[in-house]
């Protein structure tokens, strides 16, 4: 007979409490981002008038962003020992951004991707200062990474709603 071999403790100098609630506040950053992601997929998808070509290109690249960080949070959140959440109703009951209530005009589909983005950056500030006490620069550097590219895009969306 072969002989079971199981996978050794995670031993990587986070104690398993500290690792879950980092893991736990990536969940929340995953289901934000999730959200976020297919709002402004859903946005490019309708968008029209006569910004029509600006918005839907940048629609286009935000969520193009936004899709490939889900990867890097859900396999952070994997490295630290925990499950990735998935799903519509788990995402929803997790994240602190609202989905889309209907076909918004071009301009208030820019403003709900303003506050999406923001709501992101304040779940990740929040997640920040757990992983950055554990001592999880990994966790700290992807926040740090993720929040100077939600800050950025929400001041360029701002823009386009300044007179």
């Amino acid at each position: 007979m072969a002989a079971t071999v199981t996978a050794p403790a995670i031993d990587i100098g986070i104690p398993a409490e500290q690792r879950q609630q980092i893991a736990e506040g990536l969940g929340r950053v995953l289901a934000d981002s999730t959200v976020l992601y297919a709002k402004t997929h859903g946005f490019h998808w309708n968008v029209t008038g006569p910004m029509f070509n600006t918005l839907h290109l940048m629609f286009m690249d935000q969520y193009t962003e936004l899709w490939t960080a889900l990867d890097l949070i859900a396999e952070r959140i994997r490295a630290l020992g925990f499950p990735a959440p998935y799903g519509g109703s788990i995402y929803a009951g997790l994240s602190s951004v609202p989905e889309a209530e209907g076909v918004p005009a071009a301009l208030a589909m820019v403003r709900e991707l303003v506050e999406g983005h923001e709501a992101v950056a304040r779940t990740i500030r929040s997640v920040f200062s757990i992983a950055d006490g554990a001592n999880d620069q990994p966790t700290a550097d992807l926040l740090t990474q993720r929040l100077q590219i939600h800050e950025k895009t929400a001041w360029m969306l701002r823009s386009l709603l300044e007179a």
